[in-house]
């Protein structure tokens, strides 16, 4: 019988009935949170380099903004699909929720590969995304921000473009901007540091000790660059790296005994993310399959980059001595791995908790962008560890309470509180 392929959405949806299940949520409520609000789906027509025509497709989902306008990510990706981008549409309402911002869920795509376009192109598939959805987003209505394979510069294009259409200064339209363009300082670490604080509450709980401490990370992008650069200033060693190599289409895991210096990482990847073959040698890591993150003999596990990442067929790979998964990226532990963790007593710092420090300080950004007024980084980074702290002992607490898993207890929270805006509304 031929396996049915991963569905992120239906994972979504999956963890979502489960905790509405326990909540005893009324039918209405389940029908309206288990499902988008609102979807766009068009073509993005470019003029590529050598004068030829190449159309894109692309995505915009909201999930729900009864507490607040959608807030989340466009993903410039090869393998995009509208599934995913629902799926992430969804954990982005409830990561919101968790870490009690008023904002709601969406989130954005684009089949393409940003590796093979030029700047030029990435410009214009930028303008030509806001084109499509101009109406539809802005400041009060849905903020986008960069995800996978989308940075600064493509979101000031993005930017530019929306306000020549509205003929008006929107610097609250999208986050994730470049300092001095509206963007925050302390944002370009914030995902990566959020992972850490969450992570220094867990170890806190266990009785582990970041100088002891080690840890294997999956994804070399931006969330992994900074939680590796914390978890190293914290007194803790990061054994193992694993990211896509595109040179060879296929992906590495590098490692080293001594650690993986930030400074060091940070020099040997593009901005992309992919480690350069020759400076990981020259930095003296031994390359490894892409899979072998997983088996390493640390004690924390960090994914951070990509969905489906740690599953049934490869949870029994990883070694007793992790205690702690913290994770990074967005959906990376399926049910049946999730399963496997409950029975081994393996912590589990739930994504949409542990990876929300981002849209937290994209919260931040629209908030100063709104009011034009920016903040030093130090305050900026000090009401992100505030807000993550808060977040995760309110989830820590439930779980223990009720004597439920941490990624049921962070659900209960999230689903609660935007069930209760869309009750005060009257929509249910």
């Amino acid at each position: 019988m031929e396996k049915k392929p991963f569905n992120p959405f239906e994972m979504a949806q999956q963890q979502f009935d489960a905790v509405a299940e326990q909540l005893d949520l009324d039918r209405a409520t389940r029908d309206l949170l288990r499902n988008p609000m609102r979807e766009y789906h068009f073509n993005i027509p470019v003029c590529m380099d050598d004068g030829s025509h190449k159309v894109f497709r692309g995505f915009r989902v909201q999930h729900n903004d009864a507490r607040g306008p959608c807030k989340g990510g466009i993903r410039f990706h090869p393998q995009e699909t509208v599934d995913t981008v629902r799926a992430l549409a969804t954990w982005m309402t409830w990561k919101c929720a968790v870490v009690n911002i008023p904002l709601g869920g969406g989130k954005g795509g684009v089949i393409c590969d940003p590796h093979n376009l030029s700047d030029r192109e990435q410009e214009a598939l930028c303008r030509g995304w806001v084109r499509q959805v101009a109406s539809n987003v802005g400041p009060l209505q849905d903020v986008p921000a960069p995800d996978v394979m989308t940075h600064g510069q493509h979101m000031l294009w993005m930017l530019d473009e929306f306000e020549a259409i509205h003929r008006q200064r929107l610097p609250g339209f999208i986050t994730g901007k470049p300092i001095g363009m509206g963007g925050s300082l302390g944002r370009t670490e914030a995902t990566g540091y959020g992972v850490i604080y969450t992570l220094r509450e867990a170890m806190k709980e266990l009785g582990l000790d970041f100088s002891n401490a080690t840890a294997s990370v999956q994804g070399a992008g931006n969330v992994a660059q900074y939680a590796i650069d914390l978890f190293t200033r914290y007194g803790g060693k990061v054994v193992a790296v694993a990211c896509w190599d595109n040179n060879d289409k296929t992906s590495y895991t590098y490692r080293s005994a001594d650690g993986i210096k930030f400074a060091d990482l940070m020099d040997a990847i593009d901005k992309f993310g992919t480690v350069s073959q020759n400076r990981a040698k020259a930095n003296g890591w031994e390359r490894l399959d892409g899979n072998a993150w997983i088996e390493q003999p640390v004690t924390v596990l960090i994914p951070a980059a990509l969905d489906n990442m740690i599953n049934g067929e490869n949870v029994g790979k990883i070694k007793p001595s992790v205690k702690v998964i913290a994770e990074g990226a967005n959906g990376p532990t399926t049910p049946d791995a999730d399963k496997a963790f409950r029975e081994r007593g393996v912590l589990v710092i739930p994504d949409f908790l542990c990876n929300a420090g981002g849209v937290t300080c994209s919260y931040f950004e629209q908030v100063q962008s709104n009011t034009n007024y920016y903040w030093e980084k130090e305050e900026v980074l000090s009401k992100l560890d505030t807000k993550m702290t808060a977040a995760y002992r309110a989830v820590s607490e439930l779980a223990r309470r009720r004597e439920v898993y941490m990624r049921d207890a962070a659900y209960m929270i999230a689903i609660s509180r935007v069930a209760e805006a869309c009750r005060l509304r009257g929509w249910v």
